[in-house]
Order: C-alpha cells, then sequence, then structure tokens
C-alpha cells in the first residue's frame, strides 16, 4: 500500500542486539546497491542517536535510535506488540511479539513527503531498513505493509 500525499510513512527496525549499526556501513552498502546518498549523523557516548541520509534531491530520510536500556520505549514497544496481537491470521505474530518485547534498541525511518524521485527513495528505505534488521539481528515493519524478516521476506500483511 502506497502512502497518501502528506502523510509520513514510518520504518521500524525492532533490534534484539545491542551492537551499534555502523552508519558509515550502511551508507557503503547503499552506495554500492548504486543508491547515492550522504549520511549525517550525530550521537553521544552510547553510539548514534539520529541522523539524515540526504538523496540527490528532496528532503532528507530522518533516522532515529532509540536503546531499550537508556530510553523509556516500553509503552511503545507495548503497543507495537498489542497490534501484532490483533494480526492472529498470521502464524507469525505471537513470535514477532515477542521479539518486539525482547527488543533491545529500536531505529525509525521516517519518509519524506516531498522527494524528486520516488522510485530511489524506495530502495533506499527498502536497502536500508534491511540492512539495519541484519546488523541488530531484528525485524522490521512498515507502516502499511507490514513485517518483515531482515533478508525482506514478509512474515505478517498489515492491512
Amino acid at each position: 500500500m502506497r502512502s497518501s500525499p502528506g502523510v509520513a510513512l514510518w520504518f521500524r527496525v525492532f533490534g534484539s542486539s545491542d551492537v551499534e549499526p555502523s552508519p558509515a556501513a550502511l551508507a557503503a552498502h547503499l552506495n554500492a546497491l548504486g543508491l547515492s546518498v550522504e549520511p549525517h549523523f550525530r550521537g553521544d557516548d552510547l553510539g548514534w542517536t539520529g541522523g539524515e541520509l540526504r538523496l540527490p534531491a528532496g528532503s532528507p530520510v530522518l533516522l532515529s535510535r532509540y536503546l531499550t536500556k537508556e530510553d523509556d520505549l516500553r509503552d511503545d514497544l507495548n503497543a507495537h506488540a498489542a497490534e501484532l496481537e490483533t494480526m492472529d491470521y498470521s502464524p507469525n505474530s505471537g513470535p514477532l511479539m515477542q521479539r518486539v518485547i525482547q527488543t533491545r534498541q529500536l531505529v525509525t525511518l521516517r519518509k519524506p513527503v516531498d522527494v524528486a524521485d520516488e522510485v530511489l527513495l524506495d530502495k533506499v528505505l527498502d536497502a536500508a531498513v534491511q540492512f539495519l534488521a541484519a546488523a541488530t539481528e531484528g525485524v522490521y515493519q512498515i507502516d502499511g505493509r507490514g513485517w518483515f524478516a531482515a533478508s525482506g521476506e514478509l512474515l505478517v500483511q498489515e492491512y
């Protein structure tokens, strides 16, 4: 399902590892796929906390990284787990619910609404969440599309 004009689309990576995904490795991965981005990240003594993937034109993809030990994520994680609990039409909903509850880091990516090349943007976002999910031993969720394994395999369709 495509986003409506003017509506932000969120991509979320639920990592089960404490390993910080490298912004440089993410940018190198995207560039190796022919997806030209300019990374700009900021952080603190616990690693990067936010950043931008700047595309050749339009607004950047905004990233935020939260750690369950340091940030108050429990309510957000519980809300995602509760949503998965309602998706009992899929045999994957229960195991995913457990993975979400056990999340150690959450990375969010916000799809900008004003882009010159929607196809390039979609490729960047898909490749970025797959890379981040693999780097954090996680899964990812895309609003309106569903829940995915790091490989890109659809685990639970959102309706």
